[in-house]
């Protein structure tokens, strides 16, 4: 079984948000508006930070990428009295909307604020990828499931793909993610510093990353083992 996991390299980052943007496309993600991020309520799935370092005037600044770090043991999932909050077989941890009660317990778990909470009705969207919208019809109630207010929302590592690329390839759909399946903010990425990969494959892209170069992970004294590495620059 894959244990899917990504690489971003500091050093490339450049903070352009192409990540975030595609992100919100891809997943319908609601967008926000300047009272809600003035009441920061607005929704991500995707977000980047800036930390610094140093004072003025020899300050450095660190653009850091934040999706959800899909954590090999995630409190999210230990707090959730709904189960709705899980993780599957492959790391991927996953949220049902249908099982959430709004009680935002995952929300004060998560050491990585990698998870938000819908104030508002969803809106539909056109899908924009240039491959053309998915039939939402063959998944159930996954992919792009029709949120109301109310429920926890977090990233999922764009995982539709790679259920499509197994449907699709049943042959050879390992090879393909990480090469030609990615999530939306890998593809999206103009300065190509994050990889997608099978963290327990030695010739997928994520770990040729990670046996080459150093590499850290946010909090790690949390005990969460999660699985966004990150290249220092």
């Amino acid at each position: 079984m894959a244990r899917w996991g990504m690489v971003i390299d500091l050093g490339k980052c450049t903070g352009c948000q192409a990540c975030t943007v595609a992100c919100k496309e891809e997943n319908n993600v609601p967008h926000g508006s300047p009272d809600e991020q003035s009441r920061r309520i607005e929704l991500y799935w995707h977000k980047v930070i800036t930390a610094t370092e140093g004072e003025y005037p020899n300050v450095s600044a660190t653009t850091i990428p934040m999706p959800c770090m899909h954590c090999d043991d995630p409190p999210c999932v230990t707090v959730c009295p709904a189960k709705a909050t899980y993780k599957r077989d492959d790391g991927i941890v996953m949220q049902n909307f249908r099982r959430c009660i709004g009680c935002k317990y995952c929300i004060v778990a998560c050491p990585y604020a990698a998870r938000s909470f819908n104030y508002k009705e969803q809106e539909e969207e056109e899908y924009h990828h240039r491959d053309g919208a998915p039939d939402r019809s063959l998944r159930g109630p996954w992919p792009f499931p029709h949120r109301t207010h109310g429920v926890v929302e977090k990233c999922t590592f764009c995982f539709h793909r790679i259920e499509l690329a197994k449907r699709d390839y049943p042959d050879d759909w390992e090879g393909r993610i990480g090469t030609e399946v990615v999530p939306a903010c890998v593809e999206a990425c103009p300065a190509e510093a994050r990889v997608f990969g099978d963290l327990d494959a030695h010739d997928s892209p994520a770990s040729q990353w990670l046996a080459n170069r150093e590499f850290m992970r946010l909090r790690e004294n949390m005990g969460t083992s999660p699985k966004v590495y990150y290249i220092p620059k």
